[in-house]
């Protein structure tokens, strides 16, 4: 199942998808205009641009932080390889101080017993 931050994420991607869309739409009005055997309409060119500037700056904002997220993204911060190694670690660091110890404990022995 996905974490909320994925849906969000994904909800977001989705937006800038559709204001994308509407992006393109926007474009090909400006063409068909260029395209006008009358010639382009001036004021209707100025208004498309203005249109297209704005959702353009938006995507690019939010492409921007999503990438961002997408970087600061841990992939295995729920895998507890680390920790499991760490344990191991220490489980083995145990075995040697008490293997230790049982040689220091035979020597005590050993020494008690011949005095």
């Amino acid at each position: 199942m996905d974490s909320p931050t994925q849906s969000t994420s994904l909800q977001r991607l989705q937006n800038v998808e559709k204001r994308i869309i509407k992006v393109l739409e926007l474009a090909g009005g400006v063409i068909d205009e260029l395209a006008n055997p009358a010639g382009p309409r001036k004021e209707f060119l100025n208004n498309h641009c203005r249109e297209f500037m704005q959702p353009i700056k938006d995507i690019q904002v939010t492409l921007r932080d999503e990438i961002k997220s997408a970087c600061e993204y841990r992939l295995f911060e729920k895998c507890d390889y680390s920790s499991r190694v760490a344990d191991e670690i220490c489980l083995k660091k145990l075995k040697y101080v008490i293997s230790q110890l049982d040689v220091i404990k035979d020597l005590i022995e050993e020494h008690n017993s011949e005095a």
